[in-house]
């Protein structure tokens, strides 16, 4: 008896502390939405969705709606809380490099086919659109207003726009910087059909490549994703200068090469990543 006591003495730590470093068989959970602090794995994006780039969330239909990146077809594609396919709409437009998406107040979806990888094009656009009516399309064409050589120089490649968000009757674009991958722009284009200048409102060092942005309805708050990190601004005076409000970054690498994010509500994002990942995060 005493020999089996000794015995449980010396191995009764051991278990304790194999149990605490190691964690329950719980703590690796395997399900779809195992959670990393805030961040919640939902589901994964299949074929025919190749890579996600955009994503906005549609209340009536409580489900999300996402397209591909360059060069794949001009579809958009409505997706379930898992990742499940439900709907595929077709559009009559070309995808140069579509980049992301937004919404506004009054249910139209803005597609920006806004990638410019090589700081080359001049037939940059977004497109408007009601998911009601995917044949009424309006078309938003620009060019940037400082823009004076095509391309610039590599340092000065900043033209690249893989992130938009709608506020207030206006679009505001966040460039990526192919550069010196440190700034990011901030350009302003009215929401409805034209030919524009966009207008160059200011910049931010972020430090890192802008790859999507996202403002809830009243933008107080504005959302911006990077690779593996999101960057949240709160507080928010007026969207033209979002960078202003208070600011915290997250680290997110779980998450992979992240593309898109977006407001479900005011206090849930929802991001997708290049590997067909679909992602939630609480900010409270």
């Amino acid at each position: 008896m005493k020999l089996m006591l000794k015995i449980l003495a010396f191995f009764l730590p051991v278990m304790v502390a194999l149990f605490y470093f190691l964690g329950r068989p719980t703590d690796n959970v395997t399900n779809p939405e195992a959670a990393t602090g805030k961040l919640v794995r939902m589901g994964t994006l299949r074929s025919p969705i190749g890579e996600s780039s955009g994503v906005e969330f549609i209340p009536e239909r409580d489900a999300y709606i996402t397209h591909n990146d360059a060069g794949n077809k001009p579809h958009l594609y409505l997706i379930d809380r898992k990742g499940k396919l439900i709907e595929t709409i077709k559009l009559n437009l070309p995808n140069v490099d579509w980049e992301d998406l937004a919404l506004d107040s009054k249910g139209n979806i803005y597609i920006a086919d806004t990638g410019n990888n090589n700081n080359k094009r001049k037939e940059l656009a977004i497109y408007k659109l009601q998911l009601d009516k995917p044949e009424q399309i309006e078309a938003i064409r620009y060019t940037y207003e400082d823009q004076k050589a095509f391309p610039p120089s590599k340092k000065d490649m900043n033209y690249d726009v893989e992130a938009i968000f709608w506020q207030g009757g206006k679009l505001y674009l966040v460039s990526k910087d192919r550069g010196r991958k440190e700034t990011a722009k901030v350009y302003e284009l009215p929401d409805s059909g034209g030919q524009y200048k966009a207008k160059l409102l200011g910049s931010h060092k972020l430090g890192v490549p802008v790859t999507g942005a996202a403002s809830n309805a009243d933008g107080s708050r504005v959302a911006l994703v990077s690779e593996g990190g999101l960057h949240i601004f709160q507080n928010v005076g007026e969207p033209a200068a979002f960078y202003k409000g208070d600011y915290q970054k997250v680290n997110i690498k779980e998450a992979g090469q992240t593309e898109a994010v977006a407001f479900e509500n005011e206090n849930t994002l929802v991001i997708t990543s290049e590997d067909g990942g679909l992602f939630r995060y609480s900010l409270d």
